[in-house]
């Protein structure tokens, strides 16, 4: 048995890798440098390029560019209409920004359970935590895996709801053959550097509908338009004017950032591709390790994986979840763990939330790590994070 290096034994590897990390090219620097050189650098043309290229690729209707992912779930939740006395119902097992969308609107986030084998949140759940106010549906595609569409949109028509899908994981995923961004009533991604493609920050809303895209164009822009239909004073004194018909924000992308993100559209595929290998690779690697659980898919999803989870099985090792962690660490692999659950952070406890609201939920979080992968891994590095899971387990086995 090797020696861990916590212990004083050799790392698998010399240098530091981890979770995720962007890929940036030569492609994308000439596009971002052709946008700085231009007369344009923001509200330019490469926003609307962007919009047009995610509807292209997605077969969304509408697609509405914003400055990062939490601005597009705040202008989806402001878009679907939801405000004081709603109550909107998503998954603990995420990102605070799903959840805290719903608050920025002044009304009650409700945390349904999650599929213990999935992760991805229960439509039985969802089901048991309707009520009179309940408004929308915030299902969020998490590690990449695609939600339950088909039960998620039964659940909204019955009930008369609006689903919302926080695909911020889950760009190049699909659905029974159709793309995520063109299946929910308003889908939000993010370009956050680990994400698949990136603009270093940035974030679109996408919809099918005319009368959500409208509103989502408002949102992002201060509550204000140009355009004459949707002015209210029909005399205009000239080409100048313009209305604030709405209260909105400044959720603006710049126009290098769009650029950024149009060149990474572009190798979207090729990111995807690649992300599935790791993920088959370590799928095959870790699969009959008895210690360790792996996310299950559905067969609905073609997933492009945003992350990779090990679960471990804290009852067949001899250590914690910390103490595993740090050998990793030790050993130059960096993971990282997504998410604690949101209703868990001081904030949300001090509205009342407690512990115990989502048991499922909080059980896969207590043995859930995120292992590294993304398109510009190596084939050795893959095989140094196989090497370096299997070397701590056989250390920690009981």
């Amino acid at each position: 048995m090797e020696k861990l290096a916590i212990d004083g034994g050799y790392p698998v590897r010399s240098g530091k890798i981890y979770y995720g990390r962007q890929w940036i090219d030569e492609d994308d620097i000439q596009a971002v440098t052709e946008v700085l050189r231009s007369s344009f650098i923001t509200c330019g043309p490469k926003v609307d390029e962007m919009e047009r290229t995610l509807e292209e690729y997605t077969g969304a209707s509408y697609a509405v560019a914003v400055s990062n992912g939490t601005a597009a779930l705040h202008c989806a939740c402001i878009a679907a209409g939801i405000g004081p006395g709603d109550e909107v119902i998503t998954t603990p097992l995420t990102f605070a920004a799903s959840a805290n969308c719903v608050l920025y609107c002044g009304a009650v986030p409700v945390f349904a359970d999650i599929n213990p084998e999935t992760y991805n949140i229960d439509p039985d759940s969802i089901r048991v935590h309707i009520t009179e106010k309940t408004k929308a549906v915030i299902a969020v595609d998490f590690t990449g895996q695609a939600v339950q569409h088909k039960e998620i949109r039964a659940i909204c028509e019955e009930f008369h709801l609006i689903f919302i899908e926080d695909a911020a994981h889950a760009i190049a995923t699909k659905y029974d053959g159709k793309q995520v961004g063109s299946l929910a009533d308003l889908t939000t991604f993010s370009f956050h550097p680990v994400k698949t493609i990136t603009g270093g920050e940035g974030g679109a809303v996408l919809t099918n509908s005319e009368e959500f895209y409208q509103k989502l164009t408002l949102a992002r822009t201060h509550g204000i338009t140009h355009e004459e239909s949707m002015m209210v004073n029909p005399d205009r004194e000239g080409p100048w004017c313009y209305e604030q018909i709405t209260l909105g924000y400044n959720y603006r992308i710049t126009d290098f950032q769009a650029a950024l993100i149009v060149s990474q559209m572009k190798k979207l595929d090729n990111f995807a591709a690649r992300r599935k290998e790791i993920a088959k690779r370590y799928d095959e690697a870790f699969s009959e390790i008895p210690e360790l659980m792996l996310q299950k898919g559905i067969p609905e999803s073609d997933t492009c994986r945003h992350l990779y989870i090990i679960r471990l099985r804290l009852d067949k090792l001899k250590c914690s979840r910390r103490e595993f962690f740090d050998a990793m660490g030790e050993e130059n692999v960096q993971c990282q763990i997504h998410y604690i659950p949101v209703y868990w952070f001081p904030y949300y406890r001090r509205l009342g939330y407690e512990k115990g609201l989502c048991p499922n939920a909080e059980e896969v979080y207590r043995g859930i790590m995120s292992i590294p992968i993304y398109p510009a891994m190596s084939d050795q590095d893959v095989t140094d994070v196989i090497h370096a899971v299997r070397k701590v387990v056989e250390n920690y086995r009981k």
